[in-house]
């Protein structure tokens, strides 16, 4: 098997047992696949975990793997199945962990220390701009999970509303309906944090 064969020709190679086709489909989906964790997860580290997981859970899979489907497809509803397992276990850690005013402040763009050194100012557009990545993030992070995955898949992955509905097992109107309250929702929440009428 080589680089230039499609999806399904690797996935039946490794279903016959040749060892290289899965590293080939692992290289070509891998970054589509942690990028897919990390806007779920919001942790580069968990993201990672999440990713090499799914993998795992893929490769093991193989020999149920239905073949009308795509494989990023089915991929896809691994990792996102995954992410929603991490984000549960991430939330319930976190309230059984006690606080220590000395530890670092998780964010979205990574932990804060409470007395952080000072640097040389950056340009003031900088600032705004990373101000308001770093709000959209949030913005986008305290969405419900199942109206995330929606926006993270079609406006951040720019996946079609087919194979939306197919990785989620949704109807494209519930995609389209999801999506639209998504959007919404970070729009009205933008406009809280950035003061807009």
């Amino acid at each position: 098997m080589d680089e230039g064969s499609g999806d399904a020709e690797l996935v039946e190679a490794c279903r016959a047992g040749d060892p290289d086709a899965f590293g080939i489909l692992v290289r070509r989906h891998q970054k589509a696949m942690l990028n897919l964790a990390y806007r779920m997860v919001g942790n580069y580290e968990e993201a990672c975990e999440v990713a090499q997981d799914a993998f795992v859970a893929a490769h093991r899979g193989l020999p149920l793997f239905r073949s009308e489907a795509r494989f990023t497809t089915w991929l896809t509803a691994i990792t996102l199945n995954l992410a929603r397992n991490r984000i549960a276990q991430l939330a319930s850690r976190r309230r059984r962990e006690a606080c220590s005013l000395d530890a670092p402040i998780p964010t979205a763009r990574g932990d804060v220390f409470p007395d952080p050194p000072s640097g040389a100012p950056s340009a003031l557009d900088n600032l705004e701009a990373r101000a308001l990545k770093a709000q959209v993030e949030a913005c986008v992070g305290e969405l419900p999970v199942d109206f995330r995955e929606v926006l993270i898949l079609r406006d951040l992955q720019d996946r079609s509303y087919q194979e939306i509905g197919t990785a989620l097992e949704l109807k494209e109107g519930t995609v389209k309906s999801r999506l639209a309250r998504a959007r919404e929702a970070v729009k009205a929440c933008l406009q809280r944090a950035l003061g807009a009428p």
